[in-house]
């Protein structure tokens, strides 16, 4: 659902989501770290993406100004073959699900959409991609639950899914008390054809 942007800059990244059902099938194998873990600090569902180029705060006209380049862009690209796979952690503390499949096209991917961000004259930190979808965060002194985690999702293997839409998002990270909530600006098809 598109929403308009209220605040005069936004956090703002750009992804793919994996579709309804792949994610309920990961949510099933992280049954138990649920049970296990419910200090975990665990990302809703809905929220779960794979970060192509994290942009961080922009002003709301930098974000207005990318949404036609970025539209022309999906319209002109083929939808990715992916797959959720296993599990990992970063620093001890945050949990996340590898992504499988078309990783050269899905780096292509993120190649392209940085570089036509760049063109159209936003700068921001340009992070080496490391596809993977974060799950979840432990707790300051609990760093044992996101290893622990992590170890019980190795084995996930996950069906393989398309990537039909191209998502610019923005999130309410600092913006006060709770959990981080994330809300597609906008999102734009790939092209069908092959």
């Amino acid at each position: 659902m598109n929403e308009p942007i209220q605040a005069a800059t936004v956090r703002v990244f750009i992804a793919l989501a994996p579709p309804d059902d792949a994610k309920e099938e990961l949510a099933q194998a992280l049954r138990p770290a649920y049970d296990t873990y419910p200090r975990m600090r665990w990302n809703r569902i809905e929220d779960w993406h794979i970060t192509l180029a994290f942009l961080g705060e922009l002003p709301r006209s930098a974000v207005s100004l990318l949404r036609p380049p970025l539209a022309e862009f999906a319209a002109r690209r083929h939808p990715l073959h992916l797959a959720l796979r296993g599990g990992g952690h970063f620093d001890e503390r945050v949990l996340w699900s590898g992504i499988g499949g078309d990783l050269e096209g899905l780096r292509l991917l993120a190649g392209e959409v940085r570089a036509l961000v760049e063109e159209h004259g936003v700068t921001f930190m340009d992070r080496p991609l490391n596809p993977h979808l974060t799950l979840a965060r432990s707790r300051r002194g609990d760093a044992s639950s996101a290893v622990q985690a992590a170890a019980g999702l190795s084995a996930f293997t996950g069906r393989t899914w398309q990537a039909e839409r191209l998502h610019l998002v923005g999130s309410n990270f600092g913006r006060g008390p709770g959990p981080i909530h994330y809300r597609d600006i906008d999102a734009w098809s790939f092209s069908s054809a092959r």
